[in-house]
């Protein structure tokens, strides 16, 4: 029984080996039939082959989103760090250059003597004056002086000049002073006067004269300081020769206070005093 059955199975490798060989033989001769009737043949990969590409396509497929996603990621990172890096170095540069300028300008300031040319002096007018509402011996000033809009200034003048001789009246003011709180009040300027320690005279500009006419000094040309610096105390330095002459004309070491094409600044009766 075993022999007959091997022999059967012997018989049936051999009858399947020449089926194979018959379909072989036959799928071959359809391929020559379909290239000469103009048929594309497409190779098909065998099971293994195909297994093997699927699985790398699966593979690449995943992998390249992930390259891709890593690689505009990088390159977003990398030009928004530039454009950071771009931004700063801007920047710094304008910082660097208007550092430069302040210092330019501050350098060119200390460079400038210290006379009466830093002083920024001009004519005002003053449109409204009332008394300060928490000091008694100062008034609050609203003074034209040639500007967009009037610059308040606060003055100690209660016990020496009457309120209503301070309404629309012709002023010297100091215009270049640092802005300073008097009592709860900002002052921006400070009103010129022929002072002693017994009386006081508001300095009366020529006739003819109006608001942001400048006050100037042949013998000291030059154009004033935006903002005269606290701590160099130019003022200071400047005042001890401001003074009127025998003529009452207010003077800085004998040079007069002039309106080009005006006149001069004098006080009323006082000669021979300081000014402040």
């Amino acid at each position: 029984v075993l022999q007959t059955t091997l022999r059967e199975e012997k018989k049936l490798r051999v009858e399947n080996a020449k089926l194979k060989k018959e379909i072989e033989e036959l799928k071959q001769e359809l391929i020559q039939a379909e290239i000469l009737n103009g048929v594309k043949q497409i190779p098909v990969p065998s099971g293994t082959q195909l297994q093997a590409n699927s699985t790398c396509s699966e593979n690449m497929i995943q992998s390249a989103p992930i390259t891709s996603m890593c690689s505009g990621a990088k390159e977003q990172i990398n030009r928004g760090g530039g454009e950071e890096k771009a931004k700063e170095k801007t920047e710094k540069k304008g910082e660097k250059k208007e550092k430069k300028q302040q210092q330019s300008v501050a350098g060119s300031a200390d460079s400038k003597p210290i006379d009466v040319s830093r002083l920024d002096l001009r004519i005002g007018c003053i449109m409204t004056a009332k008394k300060h509402p928490d000091a008694d011996s100062l008034y609050v000033e609203e003074v034209d002086v040639g500007e967009t809009a009037p610059r308040t200034v606060v003055s100690g003048l209660v016990n020496h000049v009457p309120l209503e001789q301070m309404q629309n009246r012709m002023v010297i003011l100091l215009c270049n002073l640092k802005p300073a709180r008097m009592r709860g009040v900002l002052s921006q300027a400070m009103l010129m006067c022929a002072s002693s320690p017994e009386k006081i005279e508001i300095l009366a500009p020529p006739n003819g004269s109006v608001p942001g006419d400048r006050i100037t000094f042949d013998a000291f040309p030059g154009e004033p300081d935006k903002e005269l610096n606290p701590k160099k105390k130019i003022w200071e330095q400047i005042q001890p020769d401001l003074y009127t002459n025998a003529e009452c004309v207010a003077t800085y070491k004998g040079a007069p206070f002039e309106v080009k094409g005006k006149g001069v600044c004098r006080a009323q009766t006082m000669s021979n005093s300081g000014i402040r």
